[in-house]
């Protein structure tokens, strides 16, 4: 991964929203098809309610091997306020920091984060803020929906309907495993939809959320606990 040094984070929301509007135009919607991604990344943060220090995580997953193969973890304390929409300004410095963690021999070919892409009023979420700092393909697959609507989803694995926004379609409500409620991808960076949804897919370990963010949850919890029981997580 390369890091891009785009901007500051000691922002107010109303610069923070300026930005995300500057910056959406950088986001390509366009993936390399030439071959298909084996370590994927998974990105997930965790924090109290109401507190001001993140555990972020990087859980790297072999699609091939059908495990995790690295990881990495940070903590950062953000002053930046909860406010709808920009989510990415109070969890980013601590996702990058997690991404600088991760030894640089480890091979990274995709991300998938625990959030939204273009699914976002602005057409800028996380996976396309932190998939333009990090310069690798990123995916957003959000457990629940910010903005948009969409049809009735098929009950099968990889049944999926349009999410649309403003007459735009943003994404997918994708259908991962029989049975269970639907998660919502969109494009990040050097992505386009229907690759998106291919990686969710792959990625998955027969249960909702794909593997690489199921163990980047677990993992960025189980930080949290440690820090909260006087010991950190390896």
């Amino acid at each position: 991964m390369r890091f891009a040094d785009l901007h500051a984070f000691d922002l107010t929301p109303r610069e923070a929203v300026a930005l995300q509007r500057e910056f959406a135009g950088l986001v390509t919607r366009r993936a390399d098809r030439r071959r298909r991604p084996r370590f994927i990344g998974g990105v997930d943060v965790s924090y109290e309610r109401g507190e001001k220090r993140f555990f972020a995580g990087i859980v790297v997953y072999d699609t091939v091997a059908r495990q995790a193969v690295a990881r990495a973890g940070a903590v950062r304390e953000s002053p930046f306020p909860y406010v709808p929409g920009l989510l990415s300004f109070r969890e980013g410095p601590a996702v990058l920091d997690a991404a600088r963690a991760l030894a640089p021999d480890v091979a990274v070919d995709a991300l998938i984060f625990d959030g939204h892409g273009l699914a976002h009023p602005r057409r800028f979420g996380l996976a396309c803020h932190l998939g333009l700092w990090l310069g690798v393909p990123s995916v957003g697959c959000a457990k629940s929906l910010l903005v948009g609507e969409h049809g009735a989803v098929g009950p099968a694995r990889g049944d999926r309907a349009p999410l649309s926004h403003r007459g735009e379609v943003i994404g997918a409500a994708l259908r991962t495993r029989a049975g269970t409620r639907p998660v919502y991808v969109s494009v990040g960076h050097l992505m386009d939809l229907e690759t998106a949804i291919d990686l969710v897919l792959r990625a998955g370990g027969g249960r909702r959320l794909p593997e690489p963010t199921r163990l980047a949850h677990q993992y960025v919890n189980e930080m949290r606990r440690a820090a909260a029981s006087g010991r950190m997580a390896p």
